[in-house]
């Protein structure tokens, strides 16, 4: 079919959630999208997108986005230039740390950084010029768990595992939803045919989760389990493999008796005793594990439901553990390694301590690779030990633990700036908002998520679009602030320096640089470059100090202490909250969400109201409930009103809410953020004292509330 002339095509990646999948942008004569559609030849995501994709247009387009700095003001937002928004912000930011020092102020970086190069590759500079200990990011709101196992056992907090979906026989998922996170942790465009291939192939796949999710319902099997007891059912997975010698691991890879001591430190967890905690039978538990160690070739996988609870650290632990006890490690079709054309562990150091090195004032809680818990930051700020404060992409009024809190605490810093495109609910405590250029106007490559992919490939996105002389690229404010914090005096400002050329310099140095990839090459090649199926890599890839697997923690086995004694306590979750809080509280996503910086675009958010509480007709029974009525649920933290859905894809005494929402706040009317699905923000429930206790992470999963007729 001959192509219109008046109209051109753009190839990029999209960067709005972690599957990066390949756009083809068609134009008319004057630079108007006419159309987004799926990249058929992207070699990871052959075609797919989601609903997200088409909003790369709207945040464009959309005149509420933010493009020249804002101050506020007594009489609302006044524009001022980026020099004086510059100079202004480092002579707080200097005046307040000779005052307090260098703690006193504080950062909180949102996930869209990890969607952005630019802020991913300049932002720790900046961190360096501020020289403060009191960073905070949504890392310990979702998925610190994973890296606190990874380094623990393989060395590096980013050394992270990936199940390789494409040749796997059977797949177990744990506490994730990945036809609605198009595999978050686990790079998987177009997951849903990726699954469904395994099923062709004669293999299956099996979801064991407290509510019948989108992924569930596709799977060959499903089990409800009582939230935040998945620690119970690994330990009992790990107790049938060990005490029916089922194993088959690689003692290369690891040292001594470690298999013998697991077996002595699992022995109590047989599905018999475990069964009433978790609500899974010993029959169904042991056939689970015989079946890991029967496929030709398995991989277990546990995402966001197992991180955030209690013992989130543990369950990603027992996960590695399953997957090396089966064999399935490092091996076609098991959990493996990428092997990323930018590699952002080419220049690690093997055996680096990032734990504990120091600890938040307040509470003692823990600081890993560089951040403290943030479920600490609120009672940080109360304290005064935060005066001034930097958000980076981030709303953590409405995504960290008792928002209603930290809302009240950022009432009282001395001076706070934002780095966002939106005025949001956080944000308008601001004194500055910078607004960086976003999406279609920057260069990108996807230095995380390339790191976690299913297959290793590379692809480079141009700007669509050029930026105008009023706007900044995101990595020419983290260089212009970190330069004015760093220099004497104005003589010495240096010209901010492109991240792209960081980017060149890693490709042509990395694995594939020998054999002739090079940033030119993926610009001459829009689609991007297949690099091939993930590969075996063991033990040369490990960067623990004697170079091999660490199967048995020391700072893991104290914490499995800890499971050990609340075991007893585990087998009531569901039956006594203090006489007061009766139900258990779990989040959950949806396909057209990703967290409250996608509630902007309106296309996403009309239709039916997707914030409810799902509650099982059981429950509603006994709470004498009416279905699609307004309830008010309450926890120890606060209470929201929201509408109560029936739904019998969730648990009995379960109650699942969205993550994201919460935009009708009491005194903020949402002058940028839609209203029509403002909805109740779930955070206004979770607790900053329901933690990971070994960690910190937020425990957001197994939350006890009630709910109020």
């Amino acid at each position: 079919m001959p192509t219109d002339p008046s109209t051109r095509t753009h190839f990029r990646a999209c960067n709005l959630c972690e599957a990066i999948c390949g756009l083809e942008i068609t134009l008319d004569e004057n630079s108007q999208i006419l159309q987004i559609k799926g990249d058929a030849l992207d070699p990871l995501s052959k075609g797919h997108i989601c609903p997200k994709a088409v909003a790369l247009k709207d945040i464009y387009a959309d005149r509420k986005r933010l493009k020249t700095p804002v101050r506020r003001t007594k009489n609302g937002w006044e524009q001022i230039g980026w020099t004086e928004a510059f100079d202004d912000i480092a002579a707080r930011i200097k005046e307040i740390q000779i005052a307090h020092g260098a703690d006193a102020v504080g950062t909180y970086t949102g996930n869209p950084t990890v969607h952005n190069s630019g802020t991913l590759l300049t932002r720790p500079n900046f961190l360096r010029a501020l020289k403060t200990r009191n960073n905070f990011t949504a890392t310990s709101v979702d998925q610190l768990p994973h890296h606190f196992a990874a380094w623990t056992m393989f060395g590096h907090p980013f050394l992270l595992p990936v199940p390789d979906i494409d040749r796997t026989d059977l797949m177990l998922i744990l506490g994730a939803n990945p036809l609605a996170s198009n595999g978050s942790m686990m790079t998987a465009p177009g997951v849903a045919n990726r699954l469904r291939e395994i099923q062709r192939r004669g293999g299956k796949f099996i979801v064991v989760d407290p509510r019948r999710t989108e992924t569930a319902k596709s799977a060959d099997e499903h089990f409800f389990i009582k939230p935040a007891t998945d620690v119970y059912l690994l330990l009992a997975l790990v107790n049938v493999l060990l005490g029916e010698n089922l194993t088959n691991a690689r003692m290369d890879l690891m040292t001594g008796d470690e298999i013998e001591r697991l077996r002595q430190l699992t022995g109590n967890f047989t599905p018999e005793q475990t069964e009433k905690t978790t609500g899974i039978s010993a029959a169904d538990a042991r056939r689970l594990a015989r079946e890991l160690s029967a496929a030709t070739t398995a991989v277990v996988y546990g995402r966001i439901g197992v991180s955030i609870q209690k013992f989130g650290s543990l369950c990603q632990w027992l996960i590695n553990v399953l997957n090396i006890l089966t064999g399935n490690f490092d091996r076609a079709g098991g959990a493996m390694f990428t092997a990323p054309a930018f590699d952002i562990l080419q220049r690690a150091k093997k055996g680096v301590d990032v734990f504990n090195r120091w600890q938040s004032r307040k509470r003692g809680l823990p600081e890993f690779d560089g951040e403290l818990p943030v479920a600490a930051l609120s009672e940080e700020i109360e304290a005064g030990n935060i005066k001034a404060f930097i958000t980076i992409a981030g709303n953590p009024i409405l995504s960290t633990p008792n928002g209603i809190k930290l809302e009240k605490a950022f009432e009282h810093l001395d001076f706070y700036v934002a780095v966002d495109i939106f005025v949001n609910e956080t944000t308008r405590f601001a004194d500055i908002i910078l607004p960086p250029t976003t999406g279609l106007e920057v260069w990108h490559y996807d230095v995380a998520f390339h790191q976690l992919a299913v297959r290793n490939t590379a692809r480079i996105s141009a700007p669509l679009y050029e930026k105008t002389d009023e706007q900044r690229h995101d990595w020419e404010i983290f260089e212009e602030l970190a330069n004015r914090l760093t220099a004497v005096d104005s003589a010495e400002l240096a010209a901010p320096r492109n991240p792209l050329e960081k980017i060149a310099l890693g490709i042509k140095f990395g694995v594939y640089g020998a054999d002739g990839l090079t940033l030119e090459k993926l610009l001459e090649n829009p689609h991007g470059v297949d690099l091939g199926a993930l590969r075996p890599c063991l033990p040369e890839r490990l960067l623990t100090a004697d170079g091999r697997i660490n199967l048995l923690p020391d700072l893991l086995l104290g914490d499995l202490k800890r499971a050990a004694r609340e075991f007893d306590e585990a087998q009531s979750l569901t039956q006594n909250f203090a006489g007061e809080f009766d139900l258990l509280l779990i989040g959950r996503r949806h396909l057209r969400d990703n967290n409250s910086w996608m509630h902007n675009v309106e296309r996403l958010t009309k239709g039916r109201n997707r914030c409810t509480a799902l509650v099982n007709p059981q429950t509603a029974t006994e709470k004498k409930l009416i279905d699609k009525s307004l309830v008010r649920i309450a926890s120890r933290t606060g209470e929201i009103e929201i509408v109560c859905e029936f739904s019998d894809e969730i648990a009995p005494g379960v109650v699942s809410i969205p993550h994201g929402y919460g935009h009708q706040r009491a005194d903020f009317t949402g002058d940028v953020t839609l209203n029509n699905q403002g909805g109740a923000s779930v955070n206004d429930l979770t607790d900053e004292f329901l933690i990971d206790e070994l960690t910190g992470n937020a425990a957001l999963g197994g939350v006890p509330v009630r709910i109020l007729v």
